[in-house]
């Protein structure tokens, strides 16, 4: 059996890094005003956060259209027997359910989707592991069983410096801990059952990432094999900092520096950081 894998831009894969794993993608879209575009194809994330400066009204964003997937996996049908589609939170978006309901449309290959249940780079490792899976033969059954598998360790904590955008977008669950202080504190937040809920309440920018590191440090142990992302909303210089400075402590954690594009950061507002992570081996 051939499959193919397939996630959607939100995962933040770089172009060379889909094409080099053979990693299919559909894009969510971003809206100003009249004009739509989708992410990761029409608008890369350093051009979204310049066009959200020159904008007065913040964007809007939407799920690729099921008629879009379908096409998709029409496509996928010609060459491959079977897909693993791999995509943001279903709590968040209604992608994962968007292409459940395209898969049931289309007879000629099979649609296994799975719901990763948070978003970004930590998404996009869901998407390299069943890369390598599919590539190495393995049927879709054990792809997704190992999906499962990494999902019992995957970990993702971050901040954003305005609240505002996430409550206006109805993506923050549990914002009324924060009604009359949105401006005031620099929460941790994190996934929990789909949705964002804030972790902590933190007053400072520096104390929440502070936390973040922190958090990570406890969850990390010495006889394990680790991959991170420090995930970054226009702040490139800072996430790279965060990566130097868990490498210098440990030597079993593979980091990566990715980005918050375009869709989830008109959730997240410039200056979002992010860390999350998971056990390899």
């Amino acid at each position: 059996m051939k499959t193919a894998v397939l996630t959607d831009s939100t995962a933040y894969l770089p172009k060379k890094t889909r094409q080099s794993n053979h990693i299919h993608m559909v894009p969510l879209n971003v809206v100003f005003g009249e004009e739509s575009y989708q992410e990761e194809i029409d608008l890369s994330a350093d051009d979204f956060y310049d066009m959200v400066k020159e904008n007065e009204e913040l964007p809007k964003t939407s799920q690729p259209s099921i008629g879009m997937m379908k096409e998709k996996l029409e496509e996928l049908a010609k060459d491959y027997d079977a897909v693993v589609a791999i995509h943001l939170s279903s709590g968040i978006s209604g992608t994962y359910q968007g292409m459940v309901t395209a898969g049931e449309m289309v007879d000629d290959i099979e649609v296994h989707v799975f719901d990763s249940e948070i978003s970004c780079f930590m998404q996009g490792y869901y998407a390299l592991e069943a890369s390598e899976l599919a590539d190495n033969g393995e049927i879709p059954e054990q792809i997704l069983s190992r999906l499962k598998e990494m999902k019992q360790s995957m970990r993702a904590y971050f901040m954003a410096d305005d609240l505002s955008h996430l409550q206006r977008g109805g993506r923050l669950n549990g914002a009324q801990a924060f009604v009359g202080s949105l401006l005031q504190v620099k929460p941790v937040l994190h996934f929990v059952d789909t949705k964002i809920v804030p972790f902590e309440k933190i007053r400072t920018r520096k104390k929440a990432l502070k936390r973040i590191l922190t958090l990570f440090e406890e969850s990390i142990s010495k006889n394990g094999h680790y991959k991170a992302s420090v995930i970054h909303a226009n702040r490139r210089e800072d996430a790279q900092q965060i990566k130097e400075e868990i490498e210098s402590e440990f030597d079993n954690v593979e980091v990566t520096v990715s980005y918050f594009g375009a869709v989830i950061g008109t959730h997240l507002g410039e200056g979002a950081m992010g860390l999350g992570w998971y056990r390899q081996s």
